[in-house]
């Protein structure tokens, strides 16, 4: 879970009102214990509110609730960013789930991303300390069909920013998939650790600083801002495809 900031922020701190806070990459969610609020066979709501280690970061008052649904061929995920306190409140969001890649052995070549709209097959160069430079390479894009491979994340992740699609379909050589759509985000990011078997799907609404950036937290570029009392909604949809059903 990737809240209140998505990537690096420059120098390691969030300044709010000209004071800066430390914050870590991807913010704190990740290492806080959230609350189990409600839970069913198959559903579970969890919430975190802010406290005296999260103020230090990020001295807003909230409550980030999230909750995942099982449905008969997926998971669904809904993510709410409340505003608790009595001024502006600017955060991004974030998932970081992980998939299997390869699907299997059997079938360790020919896995692929599909976009559902046609994307810049330009990403940001992203410097060595987590920053976006405003330097674009170029990724192999076929259409709406990124191929994959490991080289393609030997240095960073590939970030396709502001995109057009809500929707991507993670499919391996013999068809089967997993589907996902997210709403109210906008930018997808695609990462594979060195080695890992594993590829990371993430769906953000926020990015990392430039390395000229050294402005308040609010101006950080794709922010979203609430006001007291407001509410942020946010959801991820994964559908699973298997290979006799995949279109």
């Amino acid at each position: 879970m990737l809240f209140p900031v998505v990537g690096q922020l420059h120098s390691g701190c969030a300044r709010v009102a000209g004071v800066s806070h430390p914050m870590p990459r991807h913010g704190f969610a990740a290492t806080q214990p959230f609350e189990l609020r409600e839970h069913a066979p198959d559903r579970a709501a969890l919430v975190l509110h802010s406290n005296a280690v999260t103020r230090a970061a990020y001295p807003f008052e909230f409550e980030l609730r999230v909750e995942y649904r099982a449905v008969p061929d997926g998971i669904d995920a809904a993510f709410t960013v409340h505003n608790a306190g009595d001024a502006p409140m600017p955060y991004a969001i974030g998932w970081h789930p992980g998939f299997r890649w390869p699907f299997s052995q059997a079938l360790a070549r020919g896995h692929a991303i599909e976009f559902e709209q046609q994307e810049s097959p330009w990403v940001p160069v992203i410097v060595h300390d987590g920053l976006f430079s405003a330097a674009r390479r170029p990724v192999p894009l076929q259409g709406r069909r990124l191929p994959l491979q490991p080289a393609l994340f030997d240095n960073e992740a590939l970030c396709f920013l502001n995109a057009r699609s809500r929707a991507l379909r993670f499919g391996s050589p013999d068809n089967a998939a997993i589907a996902v759509r997210a709403q109210h985000f906008a930018h997808w990011a695609l990462w594979c650790p060195p080695g890992a078997p594993l590829l990371c799907i993430e769906a953000w609404t926020g990015h990392g600083d430039a390395p000229d950036f050294d402005g308040e937290l609010a101006e950080r570029p794709s922010m979203r801002r609430l006001q007291p009392g407001q509410t942020g909604s946010h959801r991820v949809e994964l559908r699973f495809e298997p290979a006799e059903h995949a279109p």
